[in-house]
């Protein structure tokens, strides 16, 4: 066995064994996701992801380099908090246009991509060099070296609004979407899987995130 694979089960384990200790099923109600306007979102339509909290907890999403990457494909939260992000859109797996409900089953992209990555859609890669399954882009041609885990999102309700969790495609496993701040110079907080405190969010329409931003300025 390689030492790269050896070294990604290391981390990967503690992590399945976690997520095996998780009911399968959400006991939460259900209910349509809403945006900060409340009205539903939708697959297919634009958002930026940013902290249900302004001020010091940060701004939106973006991507940056990392490691020995020579391609922006690591998602990070930058740290200002007038920084709106990158947009995304939602996809329901097999239904267009479909309905966003907490516990949906989600595929999560980013509107454009780095001319460098194969593709912009959301997966877990183990990133040997800090011990942590980090959030990015790119498949496993944009992480050479490390592991990559594809698997889908749903969306929950959290304290003052929502929060992502990751369910791996090969075991159904899942874990909440946190963040922590990066090393190495990095610019901002990764996303990551976490046991601890997730990632508290909430989502603004593209088209008006030029008002919320201002707003809050």
């Amino acid at each position: 066995m390689k030492p790269t694979v050896v070294l990604a089960l290391s981390f990967l384990l503690p992590l399945l064994a976690f997520f095996t200790n998780i009911p399968l099923a959400f006991s939460d109600d259900v209910e349509q996701v809403v945006d900060i306007y409340g009205n539903p979102i939708y697959p297919g339509f634009s958002y930026y992801i940013i902290p249900a909290l302004r001020g010091p907890g940060g701004g939106g999403l973006k991507l940056a380099q990392t490691g020995n990457s020579e391609c922006s494909l690591t998602i990070l939260q930058d740290y200002s908090e007038v920084f709106r992000g990158l947009p995304v859109q939602f996809t329901i797996p097999g239904i267009s246009p479909g309905i966003i409900f907490t516990g949906t089953e989600l595929e999560i992209e980013f509107v454009e991509k780095p001319w460098c990555a194969k593709s912009s859609k959301w997966s877990l890669f183990i990133d040997v060099s800090i011990g942590k399954a980090c959030l990015g882009i790119g498949g496993a041609e944009g992480h050479p070296g490390q592991s990559t885990y594809d698997g889908k999102f749903h969306i929950k309700k959290y304290i003052f609004g929502y929060k992502l969790v990751f369910c791996l495609d090969a075991t159904k496993a899942c874990l909440d979407i946190g963040r922590f701040d990066a090393k190495n110079g990095e610019e901002g907080r990764r996303l990551n899987t976490t046991q601890d405190e997730a990632f508290d969010i909430v989502f603004v329409p593209a088209f008006k995130a030029d008002k919320v931003i201002k707003s809050v300025a």
